[in-house]
This record gives C-alpha cells, structure tokens and sequence, in this order.
C-alpha cells in the first residue's frame, strides 16, 4: 500500500529536489546576460508555486485515502489466509479447494481495485498539472514579449546561466495572482483513455 502513495507523490518529491539542487553549485562569476536568451524552470513552477503545492498537499490526502480504503482488504485477505494455512490440513480436500479459489478471487479483486485506484490517483495529478500548464503559458507569452526574449530555454537542458536570464520567478508571481490554489477530488480515469493502452499493444 505504501508503493500506491509513493506512486502517487514521487514526482512532486523529485521536482522538490531538483528546485533545491538548481541552488546549489551556482559560480561566483554568473557570465553576462546573453540578450534575447531567457530561461524558464518549469519543475520549479510546480514545485513552488501556490497551485503546484496545493495540489502536491492534495494528492498527499487523495494517496492516504486510497490506501485507509485498501488496508482493510489487505488484512482480511492476510488473516483469512493465515487461518485457511492453520486450519487447511483438518478440512476436506473439496471444501479446502474451494476455500482457497475464495480466497485467491477475493485477492485479485483487491489487487484490480488497487490498480483502479493509481489509475485513477495518476490520472488526477495529470489533469491538475494540465490546468497549471494552461494557467501558465499565457503567462510565459507575455513574459516572453515583455523580456524581448528571442529564444526561450528549458532549464532542464541549462547546466548553468546568468540568473538575470531567468523568468521563472515571475511565472511564479504572476501565476500564484492568476491560479491562486486548486480543489478537486480523485477522479475517474475515462473509459476512452482506459483503452488507449490496450488498442496500442
């Protein structure tokens, strides 16, 4: 159960670190500011922007709530089999059988709803990075004409820049002003993108 809400949070950890790591290392001696050239960090965006840890906090929450409606299953399905182990050799051998295929059913039960519940846990963040996606690119076009920026990096593939150059602390301004926070529950992941997979293979 702990794997369901590392799923369902490992990115936001990862882009907290790498938010972090951008800090570090920075040279005494930046070089100068290459005219038209501007840089724009998305990871951090996500990372620290009003609407990007409201739906990290979020997630979190939607993750812990998965897992309080899965344990329940996990510890009947464990005791029932703990006593079906103890008691197996008194039982005949049809009534065993049957107990066991009880018991191997309800267990794959268990394991397609926690499948259906990371879809489900996957597909909400994406769609809440999606909306923070829109909210921001208008952004990043003004910004762009406002710098008179010729040409517009992803920090990812920057190793490292003059922080003159750097526009995300103004998305991230401008951002917070626009998309302020986000509220939204798990969703249901759409029968249409649930076959998407299975029609590709």
């Amino acid at each position: 159960m702990k794997a369901l809400i590392i799923a369902a949070t490992a990115a936001a950890s990862l882009i907290a670190t790498a938010a972090s790591a951008q800090q570090a290392g920075a040279p005494a001696n930046p070089g100068p500011v290459i005219p038209g050239v501007c840089v724009y960090y998305n990871a951090r965006l996500l990372a620290q922007s009003s609407a990007g840890q409201a739906v990290e906090a979020r997630m979190q929450q939607l993750a812990q709530e998965v897992q309080g409606e899965l344990q329940p299953y996990a510890t009947s399905i464990q005791s029932d089999a703990q006593q079906l182990q103890v008691s197996g050799s008194s039982l005949p051998a049809d009534q065993l059988q049957q107990r066991r295929q009880a018991l191997q059913q309800r267990a794959q039960e268990a394991q397609q709803l926690e499948a259906t519940r990371e879809n489900e846990l996957r597909y909400t963040l994406g769609m809440q990075r999606q909306a923070i996606t829109e909210a921001v690119s208008p952004i990043l076009t003004a910004l762009y004409q406002e710098k008179g920026c010729g040409l517009l990096l992803d920090r990812e593939s920057v190793f490292m820049m003059n922080p003159a150059m750097d526009v995300t602390d103004l998305a991230i301004q401008r951002l917070n002003t626009a998309l302020p926070t986000l509220s939204f529950n798990r969703m249901a992941v759409p029968a249409q993108t649930q076959a998407q997979p299975a029609a590709a293979n």
